[in-house]
């Protein structure tokens, strides 16, 4: 296509990047579908920016869409013809996944090139080429079965992702069934996107399944597709989680869906040291050592415990590393990452891909709220001037102080008061990062105040009352930004975050995202100091929602809020 299209919203660029025009009538309809191979970068309010990556390529290839959708979806929808050289490019990244091949053969392993140049570049890579055996033919090697996820890493990082067709072991067998009714009495199925999902990794069984990553919106049942992999593979599996709640949630609703009974499922943590035929563990029990950062790793032999079938990473954008080190040894058991976003702030997209596996499943999150699966959310940016006696203090901060200066703003407090206003009676988190900032709001408001610090049981204690509905405000640090189900929350109030943490603005959200029974409208607000680094975090972290095609309301409250403290501290 040669001609100028005025109402198509893309701008393809030469650099890989891709400009889409917010406003165009084709917008929504093109946004899912970038999604699919391409990531965002920026998103201000009328142009949006995306980039091509062969990272995002392979994953597309990795869910078997073909590079033709690919070339077609970007012809069709520029405003201007595609530079053909980044249409070139992409069929050479799309070219790439596939042409290493791990396989079995004689009761080894082996990695086939499908061409003997190809195998001599990996042959002599730097970091490649030491983890590779024997030279069998052209372009045949053999290969260590330890150093199979080793070998993945420094392939992606080369240019030219493996395509493991290794296969698995079997692990311990384990009968597990899905109920028809939950132990609640209520009917209870796989939508048709988690069984999909699941479809997409189990794979009937072959080699061409069994490890990858599933992306869904928190609330969209996550565990529940896991829940349809284990029925399906019918093996012992170990499940890694965030924290103690989240294992406890996990716990429970095993025992809600599935036929397994009690005796057959073990906590793994600070708590309890049970080891059964499905065990959950915490990420902090594998990581922890005891003589601080240089001492051993006193839980990592977890892994060897039993002879797992299934291991399941939930919220794998949080995989410590020492847990990657292990699970790089771990290739030959099937590996099933979970997560609301794929989004790593420290940049180690390339290894949940060589480790955990590809993207298997990612559901755009307006089409589940659209067809009901997760709540309609209305998102809102409230900004808030520092008071004038804390301006120069601002001014003359460094970095670090000036983010904290700008969270804990007392000028937020009488917002907070005046939101819990506006949804008088509806269930409401407020969420933040600093616990004295939220101290002082819970003795304010009287209302409990969950940290890292709060005992189990009380944490258990307050979650029970506020899904009963007998506590209809609970303030929350970092502990509920992932894995803490709490269907009846309608109201978020994040009052400070991880500076421009786009994960945790989509974990935030997530809180509210779960159907409602009463009504299925959701609102998320953000409150930010105007004009401080505070405002300028609130773009980065609000990246990832801008894509799934949430957008956010400014609210800018220049003068109408007294600080805490002031004469006149009470809402107007």
């Amino acid at each position: 296509m040669n001609q100028y299209v005025p109402e198509n919203p893309l701008i393809v660029q030469g650099d890989h990047t891709i400009l889409v025009e917010v406003a165009a009538p084709r917008y929504a309809e093109v946004r899912d579908r970038l999604q699919a191979f391409a990531e965002l970068v920026k998103s201000p309010e009328h142009v949006h920016s995306y980039r091509i990556t062969p990272l995002s390529i392979w994953n597309a290839c990795a869910a078997e869409i073909s590079t033709q959708w690919i070339l077609d979806t970007l012809r069709e929808f520029a405003k201007y013809p595609v530079p053909d050289h980044v249409l070139h490019e992409i069929t050479d990244f799309a070219s790439r996944y596939g042409r290493l091949r791990l396989e079995r053969a004689d009761g080894g392993l082996i990695l086939v090139a499908d061409e003997a140049p190809l195998a001599e570049e990996i042959s002599r890579h730097r970091a490649a080429g030491p983890l590779l055996g024997e030279r069998l033919s052209d372009s045949i090697f053999q290969v260590d079965p330890a150093l199979r996820g080793r070998l993945k890493q420094a392939l992606v990082k080369a240019g030219f992702p493996a395509q493991d067709l290794a296969g698995y072991v079997r692990g311990d067998d384990l009968e597990v069934a899905l109920r028809t009714l939950t132990g609640g009495g209520r009917p209870f199925s796989l939508r048709d996107y988690q069984r999909r999902a699941v479809r997409s990794f189990y794979a009937r069984g072959e080699a061409e399944g069994g490890s990858g990553v599933v992306v869904l919106p928190c609330g969209a049942g996550k565990t529940i597709v896991a829940m349809g992999v284990m029925a399906e593979l019918q093996c012992s599996t170990l499940i890694l989680t965030t924290g103690i709640t989240a294992s406890r949630q996990w716990m429970r609703e095993i025992l809600d869906k599935t036929s397994l009974e009690e005796h057959q499922i073990g906590e793994y943590s600070g708590h309890n040291k049970e080891v059964r035929p499905v065990t959950v563990a915490t990420y902090n029990i594998m990581t922890y050592r005891r003589s601080g950062e240089d001492g051993e790793f006193l839980h990592l032999d977890l892994f060897d415990r039993r002879n797992w079938g299934l291991i399941i990473y939930d919220e794998v954008h949080l995989l410590p590393a020492p847990v990657f080190q292990v699970t790089a040894s771990l290739q030959a058991r099937r590996r099933l990452g979970l997560t609301a976003t794929l989004v790593r702030e420290d940049g180690r997209e390339d290894d949940v891909f060589a480790l955990i596996g590809p993207k298997k499943a990612d559901v755009p999150w307006r089409e589940l709220e659209s067809q009901g699966w997760i709540a309609t959310a209305r998102c809102c940016e409230m900004r808030v001037p520092l008071p004038a006696s804390q301006r120069m203090s601002y001014a003359t901060a460094d970095p670090r102080a000036k983010a904290r200066l700008a969270a804990e703003n007392p000028c937020k407090p009488p917002l907070v008061r005046r939101i819990l206003d506006r949804h008088r009676g509806q269930p409401t988190l407020i969420i933040g990062t600093y616990v004295d900032q939220l101290k002082r709001l819970g003795d304010e408001l009287d209302i409990p105040v969950l940290t890292g610090a709060t005992s189990q049981e009380v944490r258990e204690d307050c979650y029970s009352r506020f899904k009963s509905g007998r506590l209809k405000t609970l303030a929350v640090s970092k502990i509920a930004n992932f894995s803490v189900d709490l269907p009846d929350a309608a109201v978020a109030i994040q009052i400070s975050g991880t500076f421009g943490s786009r994960q945790e603005e989509a974990q935030r959200l997530g809180r509210v995202l779960r159907p409602k029974e009463d009504g299925n409208q959701a609102h998320f607000y953000s409150l930010v100091s105007r004009d401080t680094v505070e405002q300028d975090f609130a773009l980065k972290r609000q990246l990832f929602l801008c894509e799934q095609g949430y957008k956010y309301r400014i609210e800018d409250l220049s003068g109408d809020l007294q600080p805490v403290g002031a004469a006149e501290g009470a809402p107007q």
